[in-house]
Parts: structure tokens; C-alpha cells; sequence
């Protein structure tokens, strides 16, 4: 296992140098074009001279100014932009949280509305089913007296709570 170390170490300077090239905006590229960068990696990779003089010489490297911290980690706790604040504190937030409120609650007074129409109508409906029912020696018809086939709900009637939830 140790034999394939080295090839694996050059392997990963390698890639780590292709991809560190291929990253870099053009602005921040020293002596050569991008392009020209990229070549000598992906050709002289094997030995090292290729993404060793990317890395010594290709891009332009900055300190840190004012001391920020020597990794990335701590540079960006020093220096953070944007302040991050939960959800429930953020007004933007609340407000789209209201908005959509509103909405549902209008949507919803809407169906409500639709509910007691179509319930009207349902009970209009057997009202004048159950009268249309009765022939003229006072008999029923087949339907029965309850004005709907089905069983009776609590009234006598078959209403809209006695009809089983539709199925998807």
C-alpha cells in the first residue's frame, strides 16, 4: 500500500493544481494566459514542474491585510457581510407570513361560501323531491318517504353529512 503513496500524492497536486487554475479568474493570472497555464499542468503534471510552477509562480497570492486570520475560517469570522437573523425575528419573513394569511383566509371564507350555496341547493333540491315525491292518491314513489334512496340521516333526510367522503 505504501508503494502507491507517492503516485497518489502527485495524483492529488495534480488535480489540485488543475482545478485551482481552471477557478481563477483571468485577472488574478501571473506571466502567462489561462490557457497556457492549463497546458503546462495537464503536460508536465507527472513531474511536478508543472503544478508546482502554477502554484509558485501562476496566480497572485494576497496576505490577509489587518491581520484577519491566517485561514479562510477565521478571515471570514472577522469579517462577516451579512448578519443572519432567524426567521422569526426577520420582518420580511413575518410579512410574506401575513400575506399568505391573508390569502388562505380568503380562500377559505370563499369555500365556506361555496359550502352553504351547494348545501342550499342540496336541501332545496330534496325539499322539492320529497313534495314531488307524493302522487296524487297520497302514496310515495319509489324512492320512499325519506326523499332520497340510502339510509335516513338524523332529519329523515339524506343530507350532505350522510354522503361518504369522495375517493382519489
Amino acid at each position: 500500500m505504501l508503494r502507491y503513496l507517492p503516485f497518489l500524492l502527485v495524483l492529488a497536486l495534480w488535480i489540485y493544481a488543475f482545478i485551482d487554475c481552471i477557478n481563477t479568474p483571468e485577472s488574478q493570472v501571473r506571466g502567462l494566459p489561462k490557457v497556457v497555464w492549463v497546458l503546462i499542468i495537464l503536460l508536465f503534471g507527472e513531474v511536478l514542474i508543472g503544478p508546482i510552477a502554477w502554484l509558485v509562480a501562476g496566480k497572485e497570492r494576497h496576505r490577509v491585510a489587518g491581520g484577519g486570520g491566517s485561514t479562510p475560517s477565521e478571515w471570514h469570522r472577522h469579517h462577516s457581510t451579512t448578519t443572519w437573523v432567524a426567521p422569526d425575528d426577520n420582518p420580511e419573513f413575518l410579512r410574506s407570513l401575513r400575506e399568505e394569511n391573508k390569502k388562505d383566509e380568503a380562500l377559505l371564507k370563499d369555500w365556506e361560501a361555496d359550502l352553504r350555496r351547494r348545501e342550499e341547493e342540496l336541501r332545496r333540491k330534496e325539499a322539492g323531491s320529497a313534495d314531488g315525491a307524493t302522487g296524487t292518491d297520497g302514496t310515495t314513489g319509489a324512492t320512499g318517504s325519506d326523499g332520497g334512496g340510502g339510509t335516513p340521516g338524523k332529519s329523515g333526510r339524506k343530507g350532505p353529512e350522510d354522503t361518504p367522503p369522495a375517493t382519489s
